[in-house]
């Protein structure tokens, strides 16, 4: 068992039932994937590329990431159906507290003039989506072999019914979230 699973199922989750009055303490959000995403329009032109982006991906994620395809063909960006366009990689149970662990803790305080995260990126029924611009601030990535500077999308898909409850789990697990200025 990860530290960040065993914190939420000591803490985070007696927290959430006292704060919300759940009726049965089933109905506790949990995060229940992360999906790592890393669009790559210059592929099109270098194949090298989606190569390269696969091989960091899977280093960040401890995952083997999957190349993704384009689904239709869209003139004006001279891509056309089934070219290689990205990769991604979707993380559960085990490897997705680990990546969690990792990312508030290390990868986030490396952010150049970081000053914590936006918490109004919920979509509404309690996932959190976050960009990176820089997949170097991961310590897996060694700075000195990357040809590239690329990004990536973070998804944090939880059970939560709204972004309320959503934002309280993050929040549980130290998340750093901006505080509002009054």
């Amino acid at each position: 068992m990860t530290r960040l699973q065993k914190l939420y199922e000591e803490k985070i989750h007696e927290m959430l039932n006292s704060k919300f009055n759940y009726k049965n303490k089933h109905e506790a959000p949990k995060i229940k994937k992360i999906i790592l995403n890393m669009g790559l329009g210059d592929a099109k032109d270098d194949s090298k590329l989606i190569e390269k982006a696969q091989e960091e991906l899977t280093l960040i994620a401890g995952q083997k990431a999957v190349i993704t395809r384009a689904k239709k063909a869209i003139a004006g960006f001279k891509i056309r159906e089934g070219m290689k366009i990205g990769v991604k990689v979707t993380l559960r149970n085990k490897h997705m507290f680990e990546f969690l662990d990792r990312l508030i803790n290390i990868a986030l305080p490396r952010v150049r003039d970081f000053r914590g995260l936006n918490p109004k990126s919920f979509d509404g029924r309690g996932n959190y989506s976050l960009g990176i611009k820089e997949q170097i601030i991961f310590q897996e990535i060694d700075y000195d072999k990357t040809d590239k500077i690329k990004g990536l999308d973070i998804v944090i898909c939880t059970s939560a019914k709204n972004n309320e409850e959503a934002l309280e789990l993050l929040k549980g697990f130290n998340m750093p979230f901006q505080q509002k200025n009054n």
